[in-house]
């Protein structure tokens, strides 16, 4: 196998270029990494297109503005004597126009899965993937430029409280005790406070790090507020933060499939999660992105081919192999919006534990 895509550093360096043949040395080093998986050659689906949402050039310039910012809250460095940071705000603005820039021709289209891989910390890359997805959603829900900055910077920074919690609580490989779930949950009072006082971040923005686990009944925290209590901006990030968390791999446990991330934000509706934004969430996110690996209930396998606008957890795959796993001498495309008991039944895994989307 031979890389489709590249492979970035947490600095936005390119660790794998594209054309590097994967060995099993490779592929290991890579799991070892969190990488759970990769773009593959495949000259059985050459004539797919893989959309990107933001350039090579804004990926690798946001991932790098993350992870400075958050490397000088956590650790004090860069504070002015009036203890902040008056250089973030400027470096959020600067990045928030490069995604608008790359996301203007995208807002009325089905907003695809981040694809961009990196050897990195979990953190950076979860606020950028939740920046792309609810500035979209902004997009699509009419705001202005004005609004779409400030909810853009509040997505980026909502888990910037994280930067005070212990590393143990954070990275820790299984389950939270009782004590350390409660440390966890002060990452959004300390994500206010880090930045309520910032001269250059909008205030909105603080609250979005403050408000971001609230839920409609209540149940939220860190203040158990309702309603119409949660600013809009909280509430799009909240839904976004859950579904990009519920669909990654995490150390302590794996990635769950799009559709039933979906289905868990829909078991909310009305009482965790506002039902018109996740009405909108739902016609304008392509929970199977073009690409994807999938294995059928059939026992076919199968990728993700195109997408369908109307019905997005339906693509239309290309069929690779017969129900036996045998590939097929001709794949045949089927819109699985019109073969209703054909499901996807999960993302396809290889022999390195590692998923493969051909490109």
């Amino acid at each position: 196998m031979r890389l489709a895509k590249r492979i970035y550093s947490d600095d936005g360096i390119v660790l794998l270029a594209e054309g590097v043949e994967l060995t099993s040395k490779l592929i290991r080093r890579l799991g070892e990494c969190g990488i759970s998986f990769v773009y593959i050659q495949d000259s059985r689906t050459d004539d797919l297109s893989v959309p990107e949402l933001l350039s090579d050039e804004t990926q690798r310039r946001t991932l790098q503005t993350i992870r400075s910012v958050f490397h000088d809250f956590g650790n004090a460095s860069g504070r002015s004597k009036s203890g902040t940071y008056p250089y973030v705000g400027r470096k959020m603005k600067e990045v928030m126009q490069l995604i608008m820039d790359d996301l203007s021709g995208n807002k009325d289209a089905m907003i695809m899965l981040m694809n961009l891989h990196t050897v990195d910390h979990y953190l950076y890359m979860h606020s950028m993937n939740v920046c792309v997805y609810t500035t979209l959603l902004g997009m699509a829900n009419g705001y202005s430029h004005d609004e779409l900055v400030t909810l853009g910077i509040g997505a980026l920074l909502h888990d910037v409280g994280k930067t005070q919690i212990s590393m143990q609580v954070l990275l820790k490989p299984g389950a939270l005790s009782a004590y350390e779930f409660d440390e966890m949950k002060r990452h959004t009072e300390r994500g206010f406070y880090l930045l309520k006082d910032e001269p250059n971040i909008p205030i909105l923005a603080a609250h979005c790090a403050y408000q971001h686990h609230e839920r409609l009944n209540g149940s939220g925290y860190p203040r158990g507020i309702k309603g119409d209590e949660i600013h809009d901006y909280a509430k799009w990030i909240g839904i976004v933060d859950s579904y990009d968390a519920m669909t990654s791999h995490r150390v302590y446990r794996d990635a769950m499939l799009p559709h039933q991330a979906v289905e868990v934000l829909y078991s909310g509706s009305g009482t965790l999660y506002d039902v018109s934004k996740l009405q909108l969430f739902r016609d304008k996110v392509a929970i199977y992105p073009i690409g994807l690996s999938v294995k059928l209930n059939t026992g076919q396998s199968a990728v993700v081919c195109d997408i369908n606008s109307t019905c997005a957890h339906r693509p239309i795959i290309r069929v690779l192999t017969d129900e036996e796993g045998i590939e097929l001498k001709t794949p045949f495309d089927m819109d699985l919006s019109k073969h209703l008991n054909v499901l996807i039944s999960k993302i396809e895994i290889n022999a390195g534990e590692m998923n493969t989307m051909p490109a």
